[in-house]
């Protein structure tokens, strides 16, 4: 058996579909989100498939909280051996019409999340002797993104933790490694003006957005026994928009 892989975000989009590629490569599910009713969906949805799942609300800028989703998580499933930070907020804004409240909550959700669920969950890996960590960020974390200034530096945060992360879990057996989305066809992006949807797939070599699959694979990857010996990475799925990023 692959383990049990807790998936925050995983009510829609990107985490919905990391859920169904872990589900399928065998591991057991615990989905968090902050939309209750979504991630119990995509719980039962994942059961249905044959695999045990349990969705439960949770928000990840609240460490205290986090705890207990932890320990309910535990009773009802067992002791995750993979952590996939996905959740993350992003709405597209000049910096200079930013408020203090839209920095705030860039980088709690963003950036501190992916820290309150890392260190509410990884004590479980160490204890099991090895496991993986994954985090999604982003291109604009690597390269920047006109509009999203401050979830860049949320997101290049991700990049840094991961890669520090990994230096101190390599002696537990544990990898930390990076997934770096381009625009990625979600709610999140496709609510966004047409053209500049249009702008963003002329720019990508691929010519498409990217499937939130793509993404997936990735961190299917990433959880995978193949890359056990692979951390602290960094990989821009994008359909080649940033290859000279």
């Amino acid at each position: 058996m692959a383990g049990i892989a807790v998936v925050t975000g995983s009510a829609s989009g990107i985490g919905r579909a990391i859920a169904d590629r872990l589900a399928a490569d065998g591991f057991d599910l615990v989905l968090l989100d902050i939309n209750e009713e979504g991630v119990q969906k995509a719980a039962a949805e994942v059961a249905a498939s044959g695999r045990k799942a349990i969705g439960l609300r949770a928000d990840i800028t609240d460490f205290p909280a986090l705890t207990a989703v932890r320990e309910q998580a535990v009773a009802a499933i067992g002791t995750p051996n993979t952590i996939v930070n996905c959740a993350g907020w992003s709405v597209i804004e000049p910096f200079m019409k930013n408020d203090e409240a839209f920095w705030r909550r860039a980088i709690d959700i963003n950036l501190m999340g992916t820290i309150n669920v890392t260190r509410a969950f990884i004590d479980g890996l160490i204890a099991q002797g090895g496991g993986s960590v994954v985090n999604i960020a982003s291109d604009a974390g690597r390269v920047g993104s006109t509009g999203e200034t401050v979830y860049s530096a949320a997101k290049g945060g991700v990049i840094a933790f991961t890669k520090s992360l990994a230096r101190e879990m390599a002696r537990y057996s544990i990898s930390a490694n990076c997934v770096c989305p381009g625009p990625t066809a979600t709610q999140m992006l496709l609510v966004q003006d047409e053209k500049r949807i249009e702008a963003l797939t002329r720019a990508i070599p691929m010519r498409r957005l990217a499937d939130p699959a793509d993404i997936a694979g990735a961190v299917g990857y990433f959880a995978s026994p193949i890359a056990r010996y692979v951390t602290a990475q960094v990989l821009s799925v994008s359909g080649g928009l940033t290859m000279a990023g």
